[in-house]
C-alpha cells in the first residue's frame, strides 16, 4: 500500500484489510515522504496488528512506482495483491480469490469493482457504478485495454517470480502484459470484491495522459509496429468512451 499525505483516508483501507475473511496476510505499507500524519496512524495500527509492516521510500521521486515496488521488494509472501490508500477491498475478497490459483495457467487473479465518491458508498444494485470486466484474460485480448483493476488484482510469485512496476505511465497495466505475455492467464471471480474512490479533479485531467501512455505502452514497450499499435490503440479508445458513458 503506497502512501502519501493519506491521513484522511489510509485508516478505511487498513481497516478493509484488517476485515478480511483470510486472515493470513501481510500488509506492507510504504510511506512516500508524507507531511501530514499519515505515519502516525498507521504506526497505531502497527501497534495493535503486527501483520502491518511499514516501510519509508527516504526520499520522494514523484513516480508512483517507486514505492509499489519498495512494497514488492519487502513482501514476504507468495502472492502479491495491490490496494491505494484512498481504496478499499471488500471482506471476502482473498478468500474468493485464492483457490483460482490452483489452475496451473492462472497467474492473475483480479474481480469486478465498484466506484464512490467521498462520502458515498454505492449499492450492489448501482450498476452505473460497478465495473465489470471478461471473465478470462490473456495477452491477446489484454492488448485492446486495461482489463485488470489493480486494486483487485493478486498475483503469484510462485509461477512468475516477483515482478516489479516499470518507470511508465499505466505501470499496472504493462505488468499485466508482461506476466500474460509469458503464456499465463488472468481469472476473474465475477464479483465484486472492491471500492475505487473516484476524486472529483481526477477523472477528466487524466484522460489525455492516459491515452499518451498507451500508446507508449504499444510502441515502446511492447514494440508493435505502426498498423499494430493504431488497431490496438483504436480498440482502446472504443472501449475507454464506452466505458465512460456507462
Amino acid at each position: 500500500m503506497p502512501a502519501r499525505n493519506a491521513a484522511m483516508t489510509i485508516g478505511e483501507s487498513i481497516n478493509s484489510v484488517i476485515a478480511q475473511t483470510y486472515g493470513n496476510w501481510e500488509l506492507v505499507v510504504v510511506d512516500d515522504c508524507s507531511t501530514d500524519n499519515t505515519v502516525e496512524i498507521v504506526e497505531a495500527f502497527r501497534a495493535k496488528d503486527k501483520r502491518i509492516k511499514l516501510f519509508h521510500t527516504g526520499k520522494s521521486e514523484g513516480k508512483p512506482y517507486m514505492p509499489k515496488n519498495l512494497g514488492i521488494k519487502s513482501a514476504q509472501g507468495r502472492f502479491i495483491a495491490f490496494l491505494d490508500s484512498d481504496d478499499r477491498w471488500l471482506p471476502e475478497k482473498l478468500e474468493r480469490q485464492l483457490p483460482l490459483f490452483e489452475d496451473k495457467d492462472v497467474a492473475i487473479v483480479f474481480s469486478n469493482y465498484k466506484k464512490f465518491s467521498d462520502g458515498t458508498v454505492t449499492s450492489e444494485t448501482d450498476k452505473q457504478r460497478i465495473v465489470k470486466s471478461a471473465s478470462v484474460v490473456t495477452y491477446s485480448n489484454a492488448v485492446y485495454g486495461n482489463p485488470i483493476g489493480n486494486l483487485t488484482a493478486v498475483y503469484d510469485t510462485s509461477k512468475t517470480g516477483k515482478m516489479y512496476f516499470a518507470d511508465a505511465g499505466h505501470e499496472d497495466y504493462i505488468l499485466w502484459l508482461m506476466i500474460l505475455k509469458n503464456g499465463f492467464k488472468a481469472l476473474n471471480t465475477n464479483t465484486v470484491e472492491a471500492e475505487y474512490r473516484v476524486r472529483p479533479n481526477s477523472v477528466s485531467s487524466h484522460k489525455d495522459k492516459a491515452a499518451k501512455w498507451t500508446w507508449n505502452i504499444y510502441r515502446n514497450i511492447l514494440g508493435m509496429n505502426l498498423f499494430r499499435a493504431s488497431f490496438c490503440f483504436l480498440s482502446y479508445t472504443i472501449r475507454a468512451i464506452v466505458k465512460y458513458i456507462k
